[in-house]
C-alpha cells in the first residue's frame, strides 16, 4: 500500500504532464486548479458521466399506479430499484440488495461473457421485472448473483425464492405472463420456478453445456443480431419456444490467459466462434410445456452452413400471437432475404406468411408487433417495418398476412414502436421525421385506409434533442428521458393525448463536475461528401482566449461503422470526456458520421457494401480537407482515434492517405475482415470466396506500405469479440513493411478495459502518444 504522500506526488506529477508547469509542492494544488483549469485524464474515465445520473430501466406497474426505475443515489454505478406513487408524488426506495448485488468479482465467467455482449457496465441491480398477478399484490422480481429475489411493496424485507451458486448460476430468468412461474436456463438447461408452490422442473434435457445448449441465444444472437434471449413464454403461459443452439461443428478458437501466473485449464478459454465464410452453428427450435413433458420440433434447421444461398442461416426473431401461434424471423445467409414463419406448435408444421427483401441488405428491427389486444377486424393480425422505400416504415398487415398499405411514410425512419391502441386506433413510434439528428415521439392512425390520403404523424415530444419514451399500459400517459446537447437526461411525466408535461420524475439543474471542468456542447456542422450527399459534424474548439485563434492541432474521432450514429443533439456529446479533455489541452476534436452510419436511410447506410475501409474512410479525408479549408485545422497535424470499427477505420485511413494525417490511436481494430465473425462481416462484404479483392483492399495490411504517420494500437489481449489476432497480424505486416508503431496492450481485459487502473493507464499513454506525435 501506498503512502497519501506517495499518490499526492503521484498526481501533481501527472498534473505536471498535461501543461502545468508548477513546482511540485504541496502548495501548489490550489494553484494548479486555479491557474490552468485543471482537467484530469481521470475524469475521461469517471463512471456515470456528468448528469448520466439519472433514472433508467423505467417501467410502470401493471395497474399504471407506480412507475419503477434503477438509479444510483450515491452517483456511482452501484444502482438499486426506486418506485414513484402515480397519485401522490412521493418517490421511495423500493428495492436494495441485500449483500449488495451484482460487482464485477461475484458474477460467474457465462454472466461476465453476457455483461460484454449487453455492454452492460451497471452494479448493484441491473434488471427486474413487475410480477404480472390477478391479485393486488404488488411485486418485482430481481435477479441477482444471490439468485432470484421477490419483493413486495408492502413489505421491507425482500425474498430469496430461489437461490444461484457460483458454480450453477442462473442465467437470463424471466417471468411467465401471468406472474406465476419464472423461467430460467441452469447447466445449459431450460427450467421453470413455479412461484406458487416454490417448486422447479427441469424441462430440457441432453444439454452438455459445450456445444449443446437449450434455452440460450448464441454468441452471434448476443453480439450481432440484438436478441439476447433463447426463450420465449406463449402468451397464455402455457407453453415456452426455446433454442437448442449445436456448435460442435465449429472448431474452437483458443485464447490465453498470458497475463496469469498460472498455466492449464484455468488460464485459457475456448469459442465456438464462427468466422467469416466458415460455418455457423445449427439451431433449431423447440415448444415445450411450461408443466414438462414432450418437446415438439418445429420444422426448421437454421445454421450448419458455408454456403452463400443458404435460405434459413439465423433465427433472427421469435413471437406469439394470438390463438398460441408462433411466429420465427428467418434470414438467408447472404442478407438479402427475411422470411417470416407461422408455426402449429402441436405438430411443427410451418407457413411462410412474409418475405422482406429490399437494396443492399435486410435490417434486423424489433417493430414486429401482433394485434390482439382490440376486438377490431384487424384482430389477428399484426404491424411489419420494412426498408421498401428506402427508409424505415410501418405497415399493416391482416389476420391473412396480406399487406393493406402503410402508416408511414416519407425520406425519414420510424425507429420503434412505442405502443398500440388498437381499441382507440393508434400507433406510437419514436422516429426521425424531424431530423436524423433528433428521436421524438409521434402518433399515426392504425387504420387510416379509405379514400383520403395518408395524414402526417402528430409529434408528442416537444424540446429539441432525444427522446426515449415509455408508455403506460392505459395508453394514458408516458414516461419522456430527454436530452440534448444543452440539457443532461430528464425524466418527466406527459399526457399521451398532446405530450404535455403533467410532472417532473426527475430533473438536474446543477452538475458539480460539468461546471468545474467548464465543459462546453460542441458545434454541430453540415458539409457535403464528394458525391453532395450531406454529411454531419460536431466541433470541440479549444478556448480561444487561453490558445489563440485557429488552425488548431486537430483529432478526428472516428467510428464510422454500420448500426452506429456519432454525431446527433444529445448530452452524451456534451459529455464525451475525451473530447472536452483534449479540447481542454489545445487540440481541436473533429466528430463526422460518413456514409454507411445509422438513422440515413438505406441508400446511405447501403453506401457501405463491399466497401468497408473505401467510402467510410474517403469520407474521413473530406472532412479533414474541410477543417483545413476553414481555417481550423493545421495541415500536416491531424490525427485520428477509434475503438473497435473505428479503431479499424483510423488505422486505414491513416495508411490511405499518409500525406494528410500525422497520427492514429487505434483501439482494438479489425484489420482484415477474415477475422471476424459471420453475420457482421458478410452482412457488408460478402462472402471471402465470392469477394476475394474487396476483403484484400479492406485489409490495413493491404496499405500499410504507405503508411508514413505513427500508429499506437491498444487492445486486450482476451478480447473475444475483435481477438488480439488482428493486432497480431497488422504488427506482422508493420514489421514486413519496415514501418514503426507502437504497442499498448493489456494481457486481462477483453474489448474494452473495465479495471479503473487499465483505464487510467491507457488514457495516459495515449494522452502522451497524441502529445508526441502531433
Amino acid at each position: 500500500m501506498q503512502s497519501v504522500d506517495e499518490d499526492k506526488k503521484k498526481t501533481l506529477k501527472r498534473s505536471r504532464s498535461f501543461n502545468c508547469n508548477m513546482p511540485l509542492t504541496d502548495s501548489s494544488v490550489t494553484a494548479t486548479v486555479d491557474d490552468c483549469n485543471l482537467f484530469p485524464v481521470e475524469e475521461i474515465v469517471q463512471y456515470p458521466l456528468p448528469g448520466y445520473v439519472a433514472p433508467t430501466s423505467i417501467s410502470f406497474s401493471p395497474d399504471d399506479s407506480i412507475i419503477t426505475y434503477l438509479l444510483s443515489p450515491d452517483h456511482t454505478l452501484n444502482r438499486r430499484v426506486f418506485a414513484y406513487d402515480v397519485k401522490t408524488g412521493k418517490q421511495e426506495l423500493f428495492f436494495s440488495p441485500p449483500d449488495g448485488g451484482l460487482d464485477e468479482g461475484n458474477i460467474s465467467p457465462e454472466e461476465k461473457l453476457r455483461r460484454e455482449r449487453l455492454r452492460e457496465r451497471g452494479l448493484g441491480v441491473t434488471r427486474y421485472e413487475w410480477v404480472k398477478s390477478s391479485t393486488k399484490k404488488k411485486e418485482i422480481m430481481v435477479p441477482l448473483p444471490a439468485g432470484i429475489y421477490l419483493q413486495d411493496f408492502s413489505c421491507s424485507n425482500p425474498e430469496l425464492k430461489l437461490p444461484s451458486v457460483p458454480c450453477s448460476p442462473i442465467i437470463d430468468p424471466h417471468l411467465s405472463p401471468d406472474g406465476t412461474m419464472v423461467a430460467y436456463v441452469r447447466d445449459s438447461e431450460l427450467h421453470v420456478l413455479n412461484l406458487l408452490n416454490n417448486e422447479s422442473k427441469q424441462l430440457t434435457y441432453g444439454a452438455n453445456g459445450n456445444s449443446l445448449t437449450h434455452g440460450l441465444a448464441e454468441y452471434i444472437a448476443q453480439e450481432e443480431m440484438d436478441r439476447k434471449t433463447g426463450y420465449w413464454w406463449s402468451l397464455d403461459s402455457k407453453f415456452i419456444a426455446f433454442t437448442q443452439v449445436d456448435s460442435s461443428e465449429l472448431p474452437l478458437f483458443r485464447i490465453m490467459h498470458q497475463g496469469k501466473s498460472s498455466v492449464g485449464s484455468d488460464a485459457q478459454e475456448d469459442h465456438a466462434y464462427p468466422f467469416a465464410g466458415a460455418t455457423n452453428v445449427k439451431v433449431r427450435l423447440g415448444v415445450v410445456s411450461a408443466a414438462g413433458g414432450p418437446i415438439t420440433w418445429m420444422d426448421l434447421l437454421c445454421g450448419g452452413s458455408d454456403q452463400a444461398n443458404n435460405e434459413e442461416e439465423y433465427l433472427a426473431r421469435v413471437h406469439w400471437m394470438l390463438g398460441n401461434n408462433l411466429t420465427a424471423q428467418i434470414l438467408n445467409r447472404s442478407h438479402s432475404k427475411l422470411k417470416i414463419l407461422k408455426f402449429d406448435i402441436k405438430t411443427g408444421q410451418r407457413k411462410t406468411i412474409l418475405v422482406e427483401e429490399v437494396g443492399a441488405w435486410v435490417s434486423l428491427h424489433d417493430c414486429f408487433t401482433p394485434l390482439d389486444k382490440g376486438v377490431t377486424r384487424f384482430s389477428g393480425g399484426f404491424i411489419w417495418a420494412s426498408e421498401k422505400t428506402g427508409f424505415r416504415h410501418l405497415y399493416l398487415y391482416d389476420a391473412n398476412a396480406t399487406c393493406l398499405g402503410p402508416l408511414t411514410e416519407g425520406d425519414w425512419m420510424v425507429e420503434q414502436i412505442a405502443g398500440v391502441n388498437e381499441a382507440a386506433g393508434f400507433v406510437y413510434f419514436t422516429g426521425t421525421l424531424d431530423g436524423p439528428l433528433e428521436s421524438n415521439l409521434y402518433c399515426a392512425k392504425l387504420f387510416p385506409y379509405g379514400n383520403n390520403p395518408l395524414e402526417p404523424p402528430v409529434r408528442l415530444t416537444h424540446s429539441k434533442g432525444k427522446h426515449m419514451v415509455v408508455l403506460d399500459h392505459h395508453m394514458r400517459t408516458f414516461v419522456d428521458i430527454h436530452d440534448s446537447l444543452n440539457s443532461p437526461p430528464r425524466v418527466l411525466i406527459c399526457s399521451l393525448e398532446d405530450g404535455s408535461i403533467i410532472t417532473p420524475l426527475y430533473e438536474q439543474f446543477t452538475i458539480p463536475r460539468f461546471k468545474r471542468l467548464q465543459l462546453e456542447p460542441p458545434q454541430l456542422v453540415k458539409i457535403q461528401a464528394d458525391d453532395g450527399t450531406a454529411l454531419y459534424g460536431a466541433l470541440y474548439k479549444p478556448d480561444v482566449t487561453r490558445f489563440g485563434p485557429p488552425p488548431y492541432k486537430t483529432l478526428i474521432n472516428v467510428y464510422g461503422g454500420p448500426s452506429v450514429q456519432l454525431v446527433s443533439d444529445s448530452w452524451i456529446n456534451t459529455v464525451d470526456m475525451k473530447a472536452q479533455f483534449l479540447r481542454s489541452q489545445g487540440i481541436l476534436v473533429w466528430k463526422m458520421d460518413n456514409r454507411g452510419t445509422a438513422r440515413r436511410g438505406l441508400k446511405f447506410e447501403g453506401s457501405l457494401k463491399y466497401k468497408a475501409g473505401q467510402i467510410d474512410a474517403d469520407d474521413q479525408l473530406t472532412g479533414a480537407e474541410w477543417l483545413i479549408k476553414q481555417g481550423l485545422a493545421k495541415a500536416g497535424h491531424i490525427g485520428l482515434y477509434g475503438w473497435s470499427y473505428g479503431g479499424y477505420l483510423s488505422a486505414m485511413t491513416l495508411a490511405r492517405f499518409p500525406d494528410v494525417f500525422r497520427c492514429a490511436v487505434s483501439g482494438a481494430p479489425v484489420t482484415s475482415w477474415d477475422g471476424y465473425d459471420t453475420f457482421y462481416t458478410e452482412k457488408y462484404m460478402g462472402l471471402p470466396s465470392e469477394n476475394p479483392s474487396g476483403y484484400e483492399k479492406s485489409s490495413v495490411m493491404h496499405h500499410v506500405h504507405k503508411m508514413k504517420g505513427r500508429l499506437l494500437i491498444v487492445h486486450g489481449m482476451i478480447d473475444e469479440n475483435v481477438h488480439f489476432r488482428h493486432t497480431a497480424r497488422l504488427v506482422n505486416a508493420l514489421v514486413a513493411a519496415g514501418k514503426s508503431y507502437e504497442l499498448l496492450i493489456f494481457p486481462d481485459e477483453r474489448h474494452m478495459p473495465r479495471r479503473h487502473r487499465d483505464r487510467i493507464y491507457m488514457e495516459e499513454r495515449i494522452w502522451d502518444f497524441i502529445e508526441r506525435s502531433l
